[in-house]
């Protein structure tokens, strides 16, 4: 099987690739400009700005799957309305545009990676994949107008689409707010945080385990033209997360007390409320259907993937 992987350099492709050259899939890369990141045996197409509705058609040549993984997580222009412009020339109309270039080139699948913020940012009972798409963050809006785009189009032709969407994706070198709990547990002296009285749930994916599920849809046949949503075995809430990559470090956390009401107050002063409501809301998934249909399961739990977290932090 040919693969087309975009999005290859970042800490989800780095992974994905690395495993499908284990697995000795037939690996090929679009790229913005030339990465070292990988071997010889990994194909590049050089594409240019992703924003310049680039040409993917000799990338896509012979190609039997792609696995969308570029996107925009983050905009400088804080503005909502210019800020979901931003996020829609990525994630939404590059995403439409490859998909429209896959049907051209007679691609057979087309895997992308969504997110759980289409769903929603909070809730009280774990999320389906039947559930009313709820997008509260001009990101998770982009990537739900990506995923009705690539329905439509999987109607009208004969492109095969899987939309996953995950939850918070944590592993070595993972991006944002996990990464920043790694760097804090990491350091020589540990600091005591006020968060010892969170008792959200919260879902979390591995990278190994999304990794694992990617793979299984680019390959399954009752993949074709499915949402799943994807998360470990396992839910936790804030304080047992950071006890826990503590713990992986050989460190106690110093967590207090604080109650939640009290941050959130604090942080709504200093603007913050948007982040502090992630920080302490629960929000949980339902990976029933990629289990029965599939008969897939994580391979890792999260005590495992922290080990290798804390392992490569030595070896650094």
């Amino acid at each position: 099987m040919k693969l087309l992987i975009t999005g290859s350099t970042g800490f989800i492709g780095k992974a994905l690739v690395s495993e499908l050259i284990q697995q000795n899939f037939n690996v090929s890369i679009a790229v913005r400009q030339k990465s070292n990141l990988f071997p010889d045996e990994v194909k590049q197409f050089i594409v240019g700005n992703f924003e310049n509705n680039p040409d993917f058609s000799a990338s896509l040549s012979e190609v039997d799957c792609v696995i969308h993984l570029a996107g925009k997580a983050h905009v400088i222009d804080k503005v909502k309305a210019s800020a979901l412009d931003e996020f829609r020339k990525i994630n939404t109309e590059l995403t439409l545009d490859l998909a429209k270039q896959a049907v051209t080139a007679g691609v057979e699948r087309f895997v992308f990676l969504s997110s759980i913020g289409v769903n929603g940012n909070q809730n009280n009972q774990p999320f389906l994949e039947t559930d009313t798409p709820n997008p509260q963050e001009p990101y998770a809006v982009s990537k739900y107008e990506a995923e009705q785009g690539l329905l439509k189009l999987a109607k009208n032709s004969s492109l095969e689409v899987v939309i996953i969407r995950p939850p918070l994706v944590y592993g070595n070198n993972a991006p944002g707010n996990f990464g920043r709990l790694i760097q804090w547990a990491s350091a020589k002296f540990i600091l005591p945080l006020p968060l010892g009285d969170v008792n959200n749930v919260r879902s979390l994916i591995a990278i190994d385990n999304l990794v694992s599920f990617i793979i299984t849809c680019t390959l399954h046949p009752k993949a074709a033209n499915e949402i799943f949503i994807i998360s470990d075995d396992d839910n936790l809430s804030t304080t047992q997360l950071l006890k826990k990559i503590a713990t992986a470090f050989n460190k106690k956390a110093l967590l207090l007390p604080v109650p939640v009401s009290w941050m959130i107050f604090v942080a709504k002063l200093l603007g913050k409320e948007a982040d502090a409501v992630r920080l302490f809301s629960s929000l949980s998934v339902n990976s029933s259907k990629a289990r029965d249909l599939l008969d897939w399961h994580p391979i890792t739990t999260i005590d495992e993937q922290l080990c290798r977290i804390t392992a490569n932090e030595k070896n650094i």
